[in-house]
């Protein structure tokens, strides 16, 4: 082979072990972001059941309870 063909071998070769590394990291990265975001799903509809609840506990505003119209 020739010797301008051994190095752009060689130089593919390290931009691909790059590539590799970078696609791994990204792979972690959303993979990461993937269980931080069920967490918070999880979380929020936590919050959301309970904020129901709190709201279907207290005494709430019915027809009666509010101001005629002109107010």
């Amino acid at each position: 082979m020739s010797e301008q063909l051994i190095v752009r071998m060689n130089e593919l070769e390290t931009r691909l072990a790059f590539q590799d590394d970078t696609i791994q990291a990204l792979n972690d990265a959303v993979s990461r972001q993937e269980l931080e975001l069920e967490r918070l799903r999880r979380a929020l509809e936590l919050l959301a059941r309970r904020q129901a609840d709190l709201a279907a506990s207290m005494p709430g505003e019915t027809e009666d309870d509010q101001p005629p119209p002109h107010y």
